[in-house]
């Protein structure tokens, strides 16, 4: 698919290779994958998002995963605990400039837990992609075994 990026979006800091996590979702960090929803102009596309992903909880559930709605000024937590979120970086590209939505125009991110960008679509996704891409990544391989799943 053209309209989905799987590669690893976040800039590399250029001294030891390591990438630099999305600072305003680094509460994240190590504990939850993250969702980003930014809408499009009359929210259609977003909404299918939602009901895409609100469909499966157990599955965001199991994988770890906090959905976030971006709109405006306001981030506002769909699934999972939203916290204190800086709105201003969060607006900003979390792609570091890559694939900025622009107002209105429809764009989900998938946040690994190391809080680099996994995913970059300007389409809704299902949770059987999304979930593939996920169960694919080898932290959600360790997390099964670990669950002795």
């Amino acid at each position: 698919m053209s309209d989905i990026d799987t590669r690893n979006t976040a800039r590399d800091t250029g001294t030891d290779g390591a990438l630099m996590p999305v600072q305003s979702l680094a509460q994240f960090q190590w504990k939850n994958r993250v969702v980003l929803i930014f809408p499009d102009q009359d929210n259609a596309q977003a909404a299918r998002q939602e009901n895409l992903l609100l469909g499966d909880r157990s599955g965001l559930e199991q994988r770890e995963i906090v959905v976030l709605k971006v709109v405006g000024g306001s981030v506002r937590a769909l699934f999972g605990a939203g916290g204190d979120l800086d709105v201003g970086s969060l607006t900003q590209d979390p792609a570091n400039g890559a694939h900025r939505p622009h107002t209105g125009e429809f764009s989900t991110f998938l946040v690994g837990k190391d809080g680099t960008v996994k995913l970059a679509t300007r389409q809704p996704i299902s949770t059987g992609e999304l979930f593939a891409i996920i169960d694919a990544m080898p932290m959600r391989a360790a997390e099964k075994s670990a669950a002795g799943r």
